[in-house]
């Protein structure tokens, strides 16, 4: 599957990444990140739980605020404030 990275309206993102894993996840979402302007929010869907520790090391690092977390049925959506 093909990463996808969209615009869903004003300030609001989405980066799709499931299928992948370490360390391209946090590489994808990283850049993200630097492609959106400060207070937006990109809405991160993966399934490689170990790349979620990485993400919140990340976004502590950054200054990004990692703000609702939801996993179930082994995919994850994460909704990140870019700081």
């Amino acid at each position: 599957m093909a990463m996808k990275f969209e615009k869903i309206d004003d300030g609001n993102y989405m980066l799709n990444v499931t299928g992948y894993t370490c360390p391209h996840p946090q590489m994808y979402t990283k850049k993200a990140l630097q492609k959106i302007e400060p207070g937006s929010v990109l809405t991160l869907v993966f399934d490689n739980a170990s790349s979620g520790e990485s993400i919140i090391s990340m976004c502590e690092s950054e200054g990004n605020d990692l703000f609702e977390r939801n996993g179930e049925g082994g995919t994850f959506t994460w909704k990140i404030r870019k700081g």
